[in-house]
């Protein structure tokens, strides 16, 4: 059963609170600990695959509390504070800049966005000197990409904008209140869908990265690594149940009843939009490896995220691989 309510987080900013109650489940399995995850974002249709998983860590005894903040770094100031456990998203600018006690643990999904325009204004990336941009979150994957390709192609933005969840960037898109922004594979379905001759989706080259990643303080992740351990391992079956058949994400939904108060659009959107996720890869099958932060060092000190030369940065100053590590052995590697 999920459970919302509306609560004061940090910042003093709006937060819509979710808990799976653990009626049901044995009494032997509830004593795993609890654990609160922070998003910045607003709940919708992508997150679904996420929600599943945390309904089997709690099949399991761990019981996982979501937030859904106004923006990335409000729920990393509240990692940072201890006002949650776990954030969603890729804080290498912070763990640079301030040394942040906190590490990424989980790979979630890669970079696969898509930068539009309007085209009555805009019809390629050397016409965006002097635009306007809107992004996800301050240093986010969106701005990276927006950033690295202003770089490549010589322009300089006005202005960059931060606005949280893809669905709220892709409407005020076709709203006409911005023109240039990056959204996800599923937003880009609802504009090409919603005004099929109004946006231009701009190219890019390949990128290898992290989109979001699951991180926590370093000390919290040993000392619950028990309840850790638990949740990742949901996170890899479920992420590769979905790989293996993307159309499971609807039963699973129904089964474990997971944000049931999504739109009715973003519900008949699933089976289109997790199956065109997993043709272009979206979903790591193992949740990341030393590889691919190294991967995700030379894109982000490229886009300039990160300041520095990739080759001399540490994957243990950003990532805590222990639990997937372990996972991974347990599970097998695909």
């Amino acid at each position: 059963m999920l459970k919302r309510s509306i609560l004061k987080g940090a910042g003093a900013a709006a937060v819509l609170a979710a808990s799976f109650a653990l009626a049901g489940i044995p009494a032997a399995a509830q004593d795993k600990g609890t654990m609160r995850v922070a998003f910045g974002d607003v709940p919708g249709g992508e997150m679904v695959n996420f929600m599943i998983a945390v309904a089997r860590a709690a099949e399991r005894g761990v019981k996982v509390e979501t937030s859904y903040l106004q923006s990335e770094d409000l729920a990393a100031q509240a990692i940072v504070s201890g006002q949650a456990d776990i954030g969603v998203g890729t804080p290498y600018a912070l763990i640079q800049k301030v040394n942040a006690p906190i590490r990424m643990f989980y790979q979630l999904s890669m970079l696969r966005f898509n930068p539009v325009v309007n085209g009555d204004k805009y019809q390629a990336w050397t016409d965006l000197d002097g635009a306007d941009v809107a992004v996800h979150g301050r240093g986010s994957g969106t701005e990276a990409i927006m950033q690295l390709m202003a770089k490549e192609n010589g322009v300089t933005y006005n202005s960059v904008s931060y606005v949280p969840g893809s669905g709220v960037r892709a409407g005020a898109l076709l709203q006409g209140r911005i023109d240039v922004s990056i959204v996800d594979y599923e937003r880009r379905r609802l504009l090409e869908r919603e005004a099929p001759e109004k946006f231009i989706f701009l190219p890019l080259p390949e990128i290898k990265a992290t989109d979001e990643a699951l991180y926590a303080n370093r000390e919290w992740l040993e000392s619950e690594s028990e309840a850790v351990a638990i949740l990742v391992e949901e996170l890899i079956k479920t992420w590769r149940e979905i790989n293996a058949d993307p159309a499971a994400i609807v039963a699973l939904r129904e089964k474990y009843n997971v944000l049931p108060d999504i739109e009715q659009i973003e519900v008949d959107e699933l089976v289109p939009a997790f199956t065109d996720g997993v043709s272009i890869d979206l979903f790591p099958n193992n949740g990341g490896s030393a590889e691919s932060v190294v991967e995700d060092f030379t894109f982000f000190t490229t886009s300039g995220t990160l300041e520095g030369d990739a080759a001399d940065f540490k994957v243990e100053d950003y990532w805590y691989l222990a639990p997937v590590d372990a996972a991974v052995d347990k599970l097998g590697a695909l």
